[in-house]
């Protein structure tokens, strides 16, 4: 963003109602590395000090667009754009294709036109990414779908409202554009309710309010992306639980100026009735920059959504995100299982699985980094190693076994983590080597998001295998104590 975009927009910002505290906040450009263009302390800020205001009328969201009145509510519910973002996806197409008429085209100029997420990456740079959590996360087909089957219906629908001239604004480019702006810059806002309609929402558990620090009994709104997000960054709101409105995501102005830095988040975003406030959560020093949260996510989740990655340092040493998870389907568990007890009938497994599934169970385990094995892949694995009439109790009191590791149960993890090394097309030596030559950005992105998985499967598989170590040896100290005392007894 250049200065004089940044002046414009700091000038709509104002007009619009918005309050910033110009002798506490700035904004200059800092390394890639610290998140580009972000806001700074201008002096010394204590906890708890309003940095600025945004009233809720500013923020973009399909609540505050004028498209879906103008469109019909009803014909907007019947379209489906009620359901996920496909719907604020078009609202931010259509202001964009009034111009300046649009109440919102002093923020627009602010926005990214280029992202360098792996949604817009070419196959080449794809194949970096082969084994991570990544890949199965781009959605890209049923994001395409969305916009076949959901939005440019809608569009042809209204020619008055999408006039054939403007038929650039609504191209499938521009589509993912906007939606890659939602994923990466959007805030999840509920509709403000007050303290008489939120107690009676709460008995019926349909009010949910972000989590965050109490200022002046508000609760803080939240990235949008920090409560679901598990599926393309246009479709994902919809696979998320009915209770979740897709109406709470906006675009807010100002607030996403901001940058995000893992653990380094020192101020949060509070909603009141009439505004949004973005207050700092620590005291913050002059000269340093001031940062919001993406929820200190991992590397993986950071190139998706937004396009870069964390290099910190670890605490074994050398670079990384603290913060890295390897995700395990829970389909190789069965494999792995099913190989190491093929005595397993298919029909007993699948009755299992099924149950497993109905009674909510994971389909897929996360791993951290502090190699901590997940506690429903234990009890998984536990499951399906049942006898026949340890299953028939287990589902008639409809409780799945305790976690209780077990040398059986802890043979099937090893060569389940095994497997899921064995999927990445290179070794971690093979990586740290690669890493270090001259490469693209997205090369370089992609082999530090593997290398962080990697690490954690490998740290994992040491770990267990020193515990199958001190198991055997065990089992031997005990034999031998057994054979003599056998040895005595003929005496």
């Amino acid at each position: 963003m250049s200065d004089a975009t940044l002046k414009s927009f700091l000038d709509w910002f104002h007009k619009n109602g918005g309050s910033v505290d110009a002798t506490s906040v700035g904004f200059k450009t800092f390394p890639e590395s610290e998140g580009g263009r972000g806001a700074v302390a201008l002096k010394d800020i204590s906890e708890g000090h309003v940095l600025f205001t945004i009233p809720r009328s500013l923020t973009l969201s399909t609540r505050t667009s004028s498209l879906p009145s103008r469109f019909g509510v009803d014909a907007w519910q019947n379209m489906k754009l009620n359901q996920g973002w496909t719907g604020l996806i078009l609202c931010m197409m259509w202001e964009t294709a009034q111009g300046t008429s649009s109440k919102w085209a002093g923020y627009s100029d602010t926005l990214p036109i280029h992202f360098d997420t792996p949604m817009f990456w070419n196959e080449a740079d794809l194949t970096e990414l082969n084994g991570t959590c990544v890949v199965e996360k781009l959605g890209r087909e049923e994001a395409e779908q969305s916009y076949t089957e959901k939005l440019l219906p809608a569009i042809r629908t209204r020619p008055d409202l999408f006039p054939l001239e403007q038929a650039e604004y609504y191209s499938l480019a521009n589509y993912h554009l906007m939606g890659s702006r939602i994923l990466s810059r959007s805030f999840n806002v509920e509709k403000w309710e007050s303290e008489e309609e939120e107690n009676e929402n709460s008995k019926d558990s349909t009010n949910r309010r972000a989590d965050g620090m109490d200022v002046d009994s508000s609760d803080g709104p939240e990235r949008a992306e920090e409560n679901g997000d598990e599926e393309s960054h246009h479709i994902e709101v919809e696979e998320e639980d009915d209770e979740d409105d897709s109406s709470d995501t906006a675009m807010v102005p100002m607030a996403d100026l901001l940058n995000a830095k893992y653990e380094s988040e020192n101020a949060k975003l509070f909603d009141d009735e009439n505004e949004l406030r973005m207050i700092s959560t620590k005291p913050i020093k002059a000269g340093e920059q001031i940062w919001n949260t993406y929820g200190d996510l991992p590397n993986s989740e950071l190139l998706r959504r937004y396009g870069h990655v964390d290099l910190l340092p670890l605490p074994n040493g050398g670079l990384g995100n603290p913060g890295d998870v390897i995700e395990i389907r829970a389909d190789i568990a069965v494999s792995i299982t099913v190989q190491q007890h093929p005595s397993l009938t298919s029909d007993s497994v699948q009755e299992r699985v099924d149950w497993w599934l109905e009674e909510g169970g994971d389909d897929v385990f996360v791993l951290e980094s502090d190699l901590e094995l997940p506690e429903p892949l234990i009890s998984l694995v536990r499951l399906l190693l049942l006898k026949q009439s340890e299953w028939e109790t287990a589902k008639g009191k409809g409780k799945p076994p305790k976690p209780k590791v077990d040398a059986d149960s802890l043979s099937i993890i090893h060569d389940v983590l095994q497997t899921r090394l064995k999927s990445y097309p290179t070794t971690l030596q093979e990586d740290e080597v690669k890493v270090s030559g001259a490469i693209s950005t997205n090369t370089k992105n992609a082999i530090v998001v593997r290398m962080g998985e990697k690490r954690i499967l490998n740290d994992t598989l040491i770990k267990i295998r020193e515990i199958q170590a001190k198991g055997n040896s065990k089992k031997r100290k005990g034999a031998g104590v057994d054979s003599g005392a056998q040895k005595r007894s003929r005496k």
